[in-house]
């Protein structure tokens, strides 16, 4: 990407939104791994990659309220042991077909993007292959 692009553009860079995108499958593949609550949730999804860091867990509880809303997860109150309560969520037989869904999409998309950087891939050795070309004379 060229610096005047960038400088035209700072904020936005290739990629970026993925985190929010990619929340709902994210928080399913994380319950199917296993039932948890908030925090362990936050830590867990930050292995698949659509997060930079710590979700923000305002973020990560609306769409938890959004997906047990949906039907997707269901939660319940932990109050055994030391400490405050804990809603921990896990997930539903329909949030199992969900995310079976997501990663058929996600496979899909994935093939998609692989072509697309084969033909770049392709297009661009074609590209350096004539400018490695020594330069024909010209007339004059």
């Amino acid at each position: 990407m060229s610096t005047n692009l960038l400088k035209r553009h700072p904020k936005r860079r290739a990629g970026s939104g993925k985190a929010e995108r990619y929340m709902q499958p994210s928080l399913l593949m994380g319950l199917k791994q296993k039932p948890s609550y908030g925090y362990e949730i936050i830590q867990s999804i930050q292995e698949f990659g659509f997060v930079d860091g710590p979700a923000p867990p305002g973020m990560i509880y609306r769409h938890l309220r959004d997906l047990e809303a949906a039907g997707l997860v269901i939660s319940s109150w932990k109050t055994e042991g030391t400490g405050p309560a804990k809603r921990v969520y896990q997930l539903t037989p329909e949030g199992e077909e969900a995310l079976a869904l997501w990663v058929e999409y996600m496979e899909q998309q994935a093939q998609k993007l692989m072509s697309f950087i084969k033909a770049y891939r392709k297009t661009a050795k074609t590209v350096i292959r004539r400018r490695s070309r020594p330069q024909e004379p010209t007339a004059e």
